[in-house]
C-alpha cells in the first residue's frame, strides 16, 4: 500500500492541465491580435493607394506619417509574430497561477488587453498586456495570499475580482490606452482586490494536529483548486502505562470525519519508542479500531501504530508507546510510599502531585507484632516495679 497523501499526487496534474490551457489561451489571443493588426494595416494601405497617395514617391517623398506608422504595424505583425510568440513563452511563467486566471475568462482578458498601447513603439501589443497582468496579479504574493480562503468561499473571490476587472475591460476595450495608464489602473484593481479578499473567511475547518482531512481545507488560487489541511499524517506519540499482567487497550479514533470505507492496519515496534515506519512489523489488518492485550507482559513494551487507509491511500497514523511496569517494581513502590507515610505526623502523605491518594492497608502480622511488643513491655515494667518494691521492704526489715 502506498503511504503518500492523495493531494500531493493530484496537485502536479492540476497545475500541468492548467498550464496547457493557459498557454493555449495566450497563443490564441496573440494570434487574434496580430490578425487584427494585419487587417487594419492592409485596409489602411489599400485605402491610401486608392486615394493615389503612395507611401514613397520620387516627387513627394514620404507621404502621410500616419500611413507610415500603419505600414510599420503591418510589417511588425507579419515578420515579428513568431518573435512575439517566442517572447511571450519566455516571459510568461506558465507554472504560476493566481485568482485572475481562476476567475477571469479568456474572452474578458482579450477585451481588457485589446486597447493596450505600447507608447515606446507606438503599437498595440496584447503580449505586453499579458505580461503586465502576470506581474500585477499572478506573481504578486500579496494577491496569492489574499486568495487563500476557507473552503466553499471561492465564489466570493470570483465576485470580488470580477467587480475589479470587468469594468476595466468595458472601459479599455475599444480605446487606445498607453501602457502606463494600464499599469496604474491594474495596480489599483489589485490593491482593491487584496483589501476585499482579506475579509473573506479563513476558517478552514481543519482539526490539528494530524491526518488527511477531506472536509476541511482552503481554496488556493495558485492551483484554482481546493487544498487539504496540509497536516502531517503522523500523529504525536501517546503514552500508555500499564502494570504487568493487566489488560491494555488502544483505540484508533480521530477527532475528524473519516471516509465511509476505511481499512486499519496495526503494527508494532518492540522495545522502541519511535515513529520510523521501517521499524514496525504488521500484527493485524482489518476493520477493528481497538487493539487490546488481555495479559500484558514485558515483551509487549514498545510502540504500537495504527494506520487508517481509504482506497489504498493513507489517511492518518496514530502511535502509542506502551510502557509495562513489573509487579515487583510496583510492590516496591507501594512499600516505599508506606515507609514515607509512617515518618509523617499523623501518618498522612503530603498533598502533592503523584502522592498516594488512598489509605494503605496495614498487614495483620505487623499489627499482631506491635501489640505483642506493647504487652511484653507492660509486663516487664510491672515486673521491674514489683521487684523494686519487694527489695525495699526486705532491706528495711533487716535494719530493724
Amino acid at each position: 500500500m502506498t503511504t503518500f497523501s492523495p493531494w500531493l499526487k493530484s496537485v502536479h496534474k492540476r497545475q500541468s492541465d492548467m498550464k496547457g490551457r493557459y498557454w493555449t489561451t495566450v497563443l490564441e489571443l496573440v494570434l487574434e491580435n496580430n490578425v487584427r493588426s494585419r487587417t487594419a494595416a492592409e485596409t489602411a494601405n489599400h485605402s491610401g493607394v486608392r486615394r493615389g497617395s503612395a507611401l514613397w514617391s520620387p516627387t513627394h517623398g514620404v507621404s502621410d506619417p500616419h500611413m507610415v506608422s500603419q505600414a510599420f504595424q503591418s510589417m511588425m505583425s507579419r515578420s515579428g509574430v513568431l518573435l512575439l510568440l517566442l517572447l511571450s513563452v519566455l516571459l510568461l511563467p506558465g507554472s504560476s497561477h493566481c485568482c485572475y486566471q481562476c476567475f477571469i475568462s479568456a474572452e474578458d482578458s482579450s477585451r481588457l488587453c485589446s486597447g493596450f498601447y505600447l507608447s515606446r513603439y507606438g503599437i498595440r501589443n496584447m503580449d505586453a498586456c499579458f505580461r503586465m497582468l502576470d506581474v500585477v496579479f499572478n506573481n504578486n504574493h500579496r494577491v496569492v495570499a489574499a486568495g487563500r480562503v476557507a473552503k466553499g468561499h471561492e465564489q466570493e473571490l470570483k465576485k470580488i475580482l470580477e467587480a475589479q476587472i470587468l469594468p476595466l475591460a468595458d472601459e479599455l476595450e475599444y480605446g487606445q490606452v498607453e501602457d502606463s495608464v494600464y499599469e496604474r489602473k491594474l495596480q489599483a484593481a489589485a490593491e482593491r482586490f487584496i483589501t476585499a479578499a482579506s475579509r473573506v473567511s479563513r476558517d478552514s475547518g481543519c482539526v490539528p494536529p494530524c491526518g488527511f482531512q477531506t472536509q476541511g481545507g482552503w481554496y488556493d488560487c495558485s492551483s484554482c483548486q481546493y487544498d487539504s489541511c496540509q497536516l502531517p499524517l503522523d500523529c504525536p506519540i501517546t503514552d500508555v502505562n500499564v502494570t504487568e499482567r493487566q489488560r491494555s487497550a488502544m483505540s484508533c479514533d480521530v477527532p475528524f470525519p473519516l471516509p465511509v470505507s476505511v481499512e486499519l492496519v496495526w503494527r508494532f515496534a518492540q522495545g522502541l519508542r519511535t515513529r520510523q515506519l521501517d521499524r514496525f512489523e504488521e500484527v493485524y489488518a482489518g476493520a477493528d479500531r481497538v487493539y487490546s492485550i488481555p495479559t500484558t507482559g514485558p515483551q509487549h513494551q514498545g510502540t504500537v501504530m495504527c494506520e487508517i487507509y481509504s482506497e489504498h491511500n493513507s489517511v492518518v497514523r496514530l502511535f502509542f508507546y506502551l510502557s509495562v511496569t513489573s509487579r515487583a517494581a510496583d510492590r516496591h513502590q507501594e512499600l516505599q510510599e508506606l515507609f514515607e507515610r509512617s515518618l509523617l505526623p499523623g501518618g498522612r502523605l503530603p498533598s502533592v502531585p503523584g502522592a498516594l491518594r488512598r489509605p494503605l492497608p496495614v498487614p495483620s502480622v505487623l499489627l499482631a507484632a506491635c501489640l505483642t511488643a506493647v504487652l511484653l513491655l507492660l509486663l516487664l515494667s510491672l515486673g521491674a516495679l514489683y521487684w523494686s518494691v519487694t527489695a525495699g521492704e526486705t532491706n528495711r526489715l533487716w535494719k530493724d
